[in-house]
């Protein structure tokens, strides 16, 4: 958090991408896909809230990249400290951007037209489901961080990964209109289900089953990245 404050343009990533996706697929599609732009906007705020959380997740690893790089994680060691806390506090403070990336998300998107029929404790719930997603697959990018070096080695591997699973999933359109080999591999992405738990709770008819395949979907990926993050990171050090 000190850092972004001694450098705010970090916070660039969370703050015009948010903006742009939701501005610019809301009224670049929104004719085509649903008539209007306000009828599509209902549809693809959740969608449009999930990739931009998700995309910044690829932070975390360029930084920790960048920070090994430095000699910052040399000085850690020589500190008295619980060993993986910098790695952890890295992870709990960029939490913070998400929430931030979140935020202006659904806010310019009511001020846009957006009405979710869950009110205020389904955008709060979607919003949270999203955060501790992206909170879990940031291990996984820490991970990556330790491992490759360079941040360009990071940012280029992380575009490969997260375009084709925040794209080929239900972000912008409904399964059903696509062929059934596609319909088969945006059923089985995690996004998806993601996505589709979003847009349930900000709907209103979220079940606990939906709730419940986030939720074990981020443990999954905790429970294997954080090992290998923290094992990485002993060894680096």
């Amino acid at each position: 958090m000190l850092k972004i404050k001694h450098v705010p343009e970090q916070l660039s990533d969370v703050i015009a991408v948010p903006i742009i996706f939701t501005v610019l697929f809301t009224y670049l599609f929104g004719g085509a896909m649903a008539g209007s732009p306000h009828r599509y906007l209902q549809f693809l705020l959740p969608g449009t809230l999930v990739m931009a959380v998700l995309l910044a997740t690829m932070y975390t690893g360029v930084n920790l990249n960048a920070d090994m790089d430095k000699g910052v994680y040399d000085r850690f060691r020589t500190l008295p400290m619980w060993r993986p806390a910098p790695i952890v506090g890295a992870l709990l403070g960029d939490a913070l951007r998400y929430l931030l990336a979140s935020v202006l998300v659904v806010g310019l998107g009511l001020a846009l037209g957006f009405r979710p029929h869950g009110g205020a404790g389904g955008i709060v719930l979607g919003m949270a489901l999203v955060i501790g997603f992206a909170s879990a697959l940031s291990w996984v990018f820490c991970w990556l961080g330790l491992l490759l070096r360079s941040a360009n080695a990071i940012m280029s591997l992380a575009m490969v990964v997260l375009f084709p699973l925040t794209l080929a999933s239900n972000t912008f359109v409904d399964p059903h209109t696509m062929p059934g080999w596609l319909r088969a591999v945006v059923d089985a992405n995690p996004v998806t289900h993601l996505v589709t738990a979003t847009r349930a709770a900000m709907a209103g008819s979220i079940t606990a089953g939906q709730v419940a395949g986030v939720l074990l979907t981020a443990l999954a990926m905790i429970a294997v990245f954080a090992p290998l993050t923290l094992g990485a990171y002993r060894r680096k050090n």
